[in-house]
């Protein structure tokens, strides 16, 4: 998948980009390009510095926090996203990449579509109705990603 409509297609069919205007969305896919990871393949690792979002295309993807439990350490899986999911860096959006709070790993090989947060930030600030679609959106992502998150720690 490296033609620009199949990625267009993949932006139209996720979570955080549907329902938006043909036009944003070919704007958009002129920044992604396509990944691939094997089963077991980090995308990104805790700690990591984070510059990019990600929308997976095809496979499943865990996110997973390593917490410190005192005496020992442990691992969390906050969520397994599929196709349509998107995740990643994003404070990006808001024009401070950080370091990432959390880990991403491939259940089976996976396909995503990569774009820098902060060439989509460059996007949403020339077209402000954009940047507020997106950002409303990542309201509601970021709210059930948290959720996600304290669900997964009220089971250590």
């Amino acid at each position: 998948m490296s033609d620009s409509s199949e990625i267009q297609d993949v932006l139209q069919d996720c979570e955080f980009f549907k329902g938006l205007d043909k036009s944003d969305i070919k704007k958009i896919a002129k920044l992604c390009q396509v990944e691939t990871y094997d089963t077991g393949e980090y995308v990104f690792r805790q700690g990591d510095f984070g510059e990019h979002l990600y929308v997976i295309a095809e496979g499943r993807v865990f996110l997973e926090r390593t917490v410190d439990l005192g005496t020992r350490t442990g691992n969390v899986v906050i969520g397994l996203l599929g196709k349509g999911r998107v995740f990643g860096c994003w404070s990006t959006l808001l024009g401070e990449p950080h370091i990432l709070m959390s880990s991403a790993t491939s259940e089976k090989p996976v396909k995503v579509v990569v774009m820098r947060g902060s060439e989509l930030r460059q996007i949403m600030i020339e077209n402000t109705a954009l940047g507020f679609n997106v950002l409303e959106r990542l309201c509601f992502l970021l709210r059930d990603r948290i959720q996600d998150a304290y669900g997964a720690m009220e089971k250590i």
